[in-house]
């Protein structure tokens, strides 16, 4: 397995000492593959199922990095202007839990 040295100042190497428990090496991993996913998939719009298989161990997906389209903004704007589910009285509540 390769090697890569990344230089910090003293500063920041202390204030990442004070968390001895995190391995910093994984985690500088798993963000720099991330990095490759994400502009692999930009590219080609596919994963490989290694690749899949890792996004789904650390929740993540290139996808998730994208930027929020316009039209959806629009829409959730939409639903927040109208109501979608009419008011239930206490009574009618708890008939409804009984019919469960």
């Amino acid at each position: 397995m390769a090697c890569i040295t990344i230089s910090v100042d003293k500063t920041f190497k202390e204030r990442l000492s004070r968390f001895s428990w995190i391995n910093w090496s994984e985690i500088g991993r798993e963000e720099l593959l991330k990095r490759y996913l994400f502009e692999k998939y930009m590219k080609t719009g596919e994963l490989t199922k290694d690749e899949e298989k890792f996004c789904e161990q650390i929740d993540w997906h290139p996808v998730d990095e994208l930027p929020i389209k316009k039209e959806f903004v629009k829409k959730i704007g939409e639903i927040r202007k109208n109501t979608y589910s009419k008011p239930v009285k206490p009574d009618q509540l708890k008939q409804w839990f009984k019919e469960l």
